[in-house]
């Protein structure tokens, strides 16, 4: 008698509940290290000891905590929360753990609405100059990633149908034609405003403001409440697109809405924090591991985890450098690439820790 091999045992991934809570927990102990966070002197505990009864805030506490610290934090949990919702919608589309949102020219877009701004915005009749004033370069940005979307939607749909191969295709030339601009703009440009390109390339909240987030917010929330909607197509279409329609999935239609809905998210994101990499690659790689590929849960998930890191990273951003302050985007290639790294290690098989 031959003996069958016995099954072997999965290892047991936490519930989602669980994983929810946690994160939560982690999003409000971060926000807190945020807040009590800089050279101020206003501390989590004094923070803690002001809401709880104790001596309240100063005046000048008051101005640095509403006016500085918390839109801060705010800008933060919004675009790390947007770019980590794109990079899961990508990913999902893709069927590619290695697609973000700048496999679309997004980010590309985005990018050189941003260095046309920054560059030729001193040509702009005093008039609208003054109507657009500190949001010329964000809108610029959006404007540039918005309409690097429906040039590459508008090429890839043929017969009423979007070809993916075609999508990413059409996606990488548009980037090298963005790219290409941008390089004549940055030739261009004097020694205050190739400052100014640089910066913004690597991304920042330095310049976060409630005015800022509203304009961004009508963008990005709409996204973060409504993306959950697709998780059953996304699901879906991990099978295969033919499976997916036999399902009762309209593949067409979750395919242009993945796409505006990343080019909403992303760009808003991009618009106001420049360019901030990783956080859509990672994140959803980091909960797969935790909850699997389930994008009921991954979703928002990832708009939890990818706000909490995020502003963990503006945080060590901002005091690392003290009173200097390094560019976010540094911050978050230095801890995401090798975290990447060892994703793919782990996937192959190669490393174990």
């Amino acid at each position: 008698m031959v003996a069958l091999p016995l099954p072997q045992r999965s290892h047991a991934r936490p519930q989602p509940r669980a994983v929810t809570l946690a994160l939560v927990a982690l999003l409000l102990a971060v926000s807190l290290l945020s807040l009590g966070t800089g050279a101020a002197g206003l501390s989590p505990l004094r923070l803690i000891t002001a809401f709880t009864g104790g001596a309240p805030l100063t005046q000048a506490e008051s101005l640095v905590l509403y006016d500085i610290r918390l839109p801060r934090l705010a800008m933060g949990l919004m675009v790390g929360a947007a770019l980590a919702v794109a990079g899961a919608l990508m990913q999902g589309l893709f069927r590619n753990p290695l697609a973000d949102p700048g496999i679309v020219g997004v980010g590309a877009g985005a990018g050189l609405g941003a260095v046309t701004a920054i560059v030729l915005g001193g040509l702009l009749p005093p008039a609208l100059a003054a109507l657009t004033g500190a949001h010329l370069i964000p809108f610029a940005a959006f404007l540039g990633g918005w309409i690097a979307t429906l040039i590459l939607t508008r090429v890839a749909a043929s017969g009423g149908q979007t070809a993916i191969a075609t999508l990413l295709l059409a996606g990488i030339a548009l980037g090298a034609i963005a790219g290409a601009a941008t390089g004549v703009l940055t030739y261009l440009a004097d020694d205050q405003q190739l400052r100014d390109l640089t910066f913004w390339s690597m991304g920042s909240l330095a310049g976060a403001s409630w005015a800022k987030i509203a304009t961004a917010l009508p963008l990005i929330l709409p996204v973060l409440i409504l993306s959950p909607l697709l998780a059953r197509a996304l699901n879906a279409l991990a099978l295969g697109e033919a499976q997916a329609a036999h399902l009762g999935i309209h593949v067409e239609h979750t395919k242009r809405l993945t796409i505006l809905a990343t080019a909403a998210a992303a760009g808003a994101a991009t618009a106001i924090a420049g360019g901030i990499g990783f956080i859509g690659i990672v994140v959803p790689h980091l909960l797969r591991l935790a909850t699997g590929p389930d994008h009921r849960a991954l979703l928002p998930h990832a708009a939890l985890l990818g706000g909490t890191l995020l502003i963990g990273a503006d945080m060590i951003a901002r005091t690392i450098t003290a009173p200097a302050e390094l560019p976010i985007g540094i911050v978050t290639a230095t801890i995401g690439a090798p975290v990447f790294l060892w994703i793919l290690l782990r996937r192959r098989g190669l490393a174990g820790i």
